[in-house]
């Protein structure tokens, strides 16, 4: 590429792939919020949905655990449902996270961004 200057037609050759790598990352996290992931709780009586960033987007909630003695178990089942989903949206958003950076030769479950 740049003969006679060395390891600097190495370095842009590096700084041309720092940079498509950071559009692409910018693309796959602007990306994330149009994936969707559920999380469940009380053998799906208690549903959570949320984008891959992990925003919560809807709560659906079966009619039949309203009763108002068990206040607490509905509130308890509402918090795992949206726990589940939170832990969904991590995973999907680490897979995405992945794909993009196979490429790249890094370590297996290196962390990006640094």
């Amino acid at each position: 590429m740049l003969k006679g200057l060395g390891g600097l037609g190495d370095m842009a050759g590096m700084m041309k792939k720092a940079q498509e790598m950071q559009t692409k990352m910018a693309e796959m996290q602007d990306g994330l919020k149009n994936v969707m992931v559920t999380g469940e709780s009380g053998a799906g009586l208690v549903k959570a949905t949320a984008t891959a960033k992990g925003d919560l987007t809807a709560l659906d909630i079966d009619p039949s655990i309203f009763n108002g003695d068990d206040k607490e178990v509905v509130e308890d089942l509402i918090l795992a449902a949206i726990k589940d989903a939170q832990a969904k949206a991590t995973e999907r958003a680490q897979e995405e996270m992945g794909k993009l950076t196979e490429g790249l030769g890094l370590p297996p479950g290196m962390k990006l961004p640094f």
